[in-house]
Formats: structure tokens, C-alpha cells, sequence
């Protein structure tokens, strides 16, 4: 295959996919393209937002159109490790002689569904680390690897703080990223309306299965990206480190703790996503000032004087954004 047909090959089935989440989402398309995109990368994704905006609608969907086994957790304060990973139990063989045997977890599946994730306790969220980073847990004794390929999507309410436990650090660098859902336009909340008052239930079509999408991912790491816009993602993620000689103003300011080297990881890749979903095998400035908010909005450590203030990691970002020069040599 050349490398014009791959780069048809991905835009095709990247329109494709889009085109059947929208039969069943109404709205929502940064939120519909920033899973889409982290998918196609290989990453993980936070959806943060209210109920009832169709975030676990959104995932058992990509679950149907990609052809995926579907799992879905509910997380709950008395939810333990063992309920995710699985456990050994003691199960009576043929012969009649008792043996331990492990049974599988709902995390032994392609795309798993966190539901309120940040409802666990501390410790059953960490079950999940080894999970999302090796893509293996260690139950039982044994190192086990999960199907390939393999995601988490999960979603947290951030209003209802009373019985919910924040996600830690390390396990927020493990989400590629981090949308927030916002509420429908009128119209949209229309359309919302007639979809699910009126008896209609559009079903969507499987488009790819798990091995194309494998073929996908690769493609997207074979993306050629120029010295000048790597150094760009490079100078980004150095801006948020307060304190250093590359820091700016802003983040000296109002920042505690800047983006850690999977900030400029997912740079990379989402913009590389970004370029071969428009049909093109080179990586612009714009593609990776794209993939900046969701990025890295969860990487970022505000201080108590943000916080004093009302600013967020996004306004942070933005201004980031704005004050980076697009084309410079990255400073040693």
C-alpha cells in the first residue's frame, strides 16, 4: 500500500466512524473527536461533565462502531480491586479435585467503560494504573496482558463532590485526554428530544474491527513530523514549568506544577491523528496547538493564588498558547 492510499485509508475511516457516532450523538463534536482522536492514538480519555450528556451513551457507541468488546464499571466506594482485576476462586475439576482458577475482570475487555470514576476509593482507582500504562495487571501472582487493543473511558461529575474521592496525579497523567462536556444548544437539545420521545433508535454500523485499528495506530506513528513543529510541542510543555528558565510570567504565577513529558507525547501524537484525518502525511503548528487544552489541562497544578482568582489550567493554556513563539529553537 502507498503511503497516498494509507493516508486515504485513515481519512476514510476516520469520516466513517464520525459519520455513525453522529446517527446516535447529537452535538457535541469536540467532545465526539477528542475520544475519537485519543482512540486512534492509543490513549485514554477523561470525560468530565454533568449528568446526562451522553457521555456513557458516547462510549457504548465507539464500542459498537469499532467493533470492540464493551465492559463497563461503575465505580462506588465499596467497589474493590478485585471487583476490576478479577480474582483466584476455588472451582471443583473434572476428577473432583478442588483447584484455584482466576476469573477474569470487566477489565479484561477492549474499551472499558470507568463509570464515575472518582467515586472509588484511592485504592481501587489504583488498580487501574498498571492497566491504562502497561496495558497488563498482576492478579493472582501472575502478570496477565489485557486484549490489544485496549482503552479506558472515564467519565467523573464535577459538581457533586460529597462521597467522591479526586483522581490522583499519576493517575491523571495517564489519561491522553481530558474533555469536558458541556450542555446542548436549543437546537440540539431539539434534536435530543425527537430522538428519544418519539420512538426513533438509530443503530449504528460497524465500521472497523480491532486489527484495522491496530493498522491505524500504526499508521499514525509513522507520521513524519518536521524538527521545528516537534520543537514547538517541546517548547510548550517547557513554558508550564514554573520556576525555570523557560517559564513564562504567567505560569511563574499561578502554576505549582507544569506538564510532565506525556504532555509533549500527546502533543505529538493527537496532532499527528489530527493531520491524517484532513488528509495529510506532514504535522502544522495548528495541529499541535489543537491537541494543547484537552492535552494538557490535567497536568497542570494550579496554586492558591489561581485558585483565589478563578484561574484554570485553560486559561493558563491559552495564554501559553499566545506567547509561545511558533517558530524558535528550543532552549537548552
Amino acid at each position: 500500500m502507498t503511503t497516498e492510499e494509507a493516508i486515504a485509508k485513515f481519512r476514510d475511516a476516520y469520516a466513517a466512524i464520525r459519520n455513525e457516532i453522529g446517527r446516535v450523538i447529537v452535538g457535541q463534536d469536540a467532545t465526539v473527536e477528542g475520544t475519537l482522536n485519543a482512540v486512534l492514538a492509543g490513549g485514554h480519555v477523561l470525560l468530565e461533565g454533568v449528568p446526562g450528556l451522553g457521555k456513557t451513551l458516547l462510549v457504548r457507541t465507539l464500542a459498537d462502531v469499532l467493533d470492540l468488546r464493551f465492559s463497563r464499571i461503575q465505580f462506588t466506594p465499596d467497589l474493590m480491586p478485585a471487583d476490576i482485576l478479577g480474582t483466584n476462586l476455588v472451582v471443583e475439576g473434572p476428577t473432583g479435585r478442588r483447584e484455584f482458577q482466576f476469573q477474569k475482570g470487566p477489565v479484561f475487555a477492549n474499551l472499558v467503560l470507568a463509570d464515575e470514576i472518582n467515586r472509588a476509593t484511592p485504592k481501587t482507582q489504583s488498580a487501574m494504573l498498571e492497566a491504562m500504562q502497561e496495558r497488563q495487571v498482576t492478579a493472582g501472582g501472575e502478570v496477565r496482558p489485557l486484549p490489544l487493543p485496549f482503552f479506558v473511558l472515564a467519565t467523573q461529575n464535577p459538581i457533586d463532590q460529597e462521597g467522591t474521592y479526586p483522581l490522583p496525579e499519576a493517575q491523571l497523567d495517564r489519561f491522553f485526554f481530558k474533555l469536558v462536556v458541556g450542555y446542548p444548544t436549543a437546537q440540539e437539545l431539539t434534536e435530543v428530544i425527537n430522538r428519544t420521545t418519539e420512538g426513533r433508535k438509530d443503530t449504528p454500523d460497524r465500521v472497523i474491527d480491532g486489527p484495522t485499528l491496530l493498522e491505524l495506530q500504526q499508521l499514525v506513528r509513522q507520521v513524519p513530523i518536521a524538527t521545528h513543529v516537534k520543537d514547538y510541542a517541546v517548547r510548550l510543555v517547557l513554558a508550564t514549568h514554573p520556576k525555570t528558565a523557560t517559564a513564562l510570567s504567567i505560569t511563574n504565577q499561578y502554576l505549582r506544577f507544569g506538564s510532565s513529558p506525556r504532555g509533549a507525547q500527546v502533543l505529538i501524537l493527537a496532532a499527528k491523528v489530527r493531520a491524517l484525518a484532513q488528509g495529510r502525511f506532514n504535522v502544522s503548528f495548528d495541529d499541535v496547538a489543537a491537541a494543547a487544552v484537552p492535552g494538557l489541562r490535567h497536568r497542570l497544578i494550579v496554586n492558591f493564588e489561581a485558585e483565589a482568582e478563578g484561574i484554570t489550567t485553560e486559561h493558563v493554556i491559552h495564554q501559553v498558547l499566545r506567547e509561545v513563539p511558533r517558530d524558535a529553537a528550543v532552549t537548552v
